[in-house]
């Protein structure tokens, strides 16, 4: 927009003008004059351009699902990423928590813990963890402990006194971690049909 001098006559009042004759002025608000330009090339073909990106966009991720979105190549990438750690260290010393969290977002590992809780731990703990003799291990409550280290703890050293057995030799310590992963992924999810809390709910 451009503002008029003052000095100038009001636009189409001047002896040679003609509001129709396509001088490209629009409008005019307190000597302020808008302008009809055409717009620059370079704008409209970004614009159209924008525009086929898009629509070929579309069609192509999510019309004729031709190819993995963008976020679904990233969560691939990060899988990979946390199994590559997850192998690092599930034979290494020290177990940590940070260790036993790690596992419990690798795919690979939470399934061959699952595999292995199906077979050994379900006669106790029902499918899914809702409690059977054994405790119910979807809700809040611990009988020895709700966090990571706990839990594995309890499943390495096991709980005599609660007909707890120990773990370690019979599975060996990679897979007492995978079957610990697992069940961090049981933690709070709540399984329908499940057994009354037993124990305490961790004060965080």
């Amino acid at each position: 927009m451009i503002r008029r001098n003052d000095a100038e006559p009001p636009v189409g009042s001047g002896p040679d003008s003609d509001s129709d004759s396509g001088s490209g002025i629009v409008h005019e608000y307190d000597g302020i004059i808008e302008q009809d330009n055409s717009l620059p090339r370079w704008w409209l073909a970004t614009l159209y351009g924008a525009i086929v990106f898009a629509a070929g966009y579309w069609l192509y991720f999510h019309t004729y699902d031709r190819g993995p979105l963008p976020s679904e190549v990233w969560a691939e990438h990060k899988a990979a990423e946390i199994a590559q750690e997850a192998e690092r260290i599930k034979e290494a010393g020290e177990v940590t928590a940070e260790m036993l969290l790690t596992l419990q977002k690798d795919v690979g590992t939470v399934a061959q813990g699952k595999a292995d809780y199906d077979a050994t731990c379900t006669t106790c703990h029902e499918a899914g963890g809702r409690g059977k003799i054994g405790p119910n291990l979807t809700d809040e409550y611990w009988l020895h402990g709700g966090d990571a280290i706990s839990i594995y703890r309890t499943i390495h050293d096991g709980y005599l006194p609660k007909q707890m057995p120990a773990w370690a030799k019979p599975l060996g310590e990679a897979r007492v971690r995978a079957v610990t992963a697992y069940v961090l992924t049981l933690r709070n999810t709540h399984a329908p049909g499940g057994k009354a809390p037993q124990g305490d709910k961790p004060s965080n």
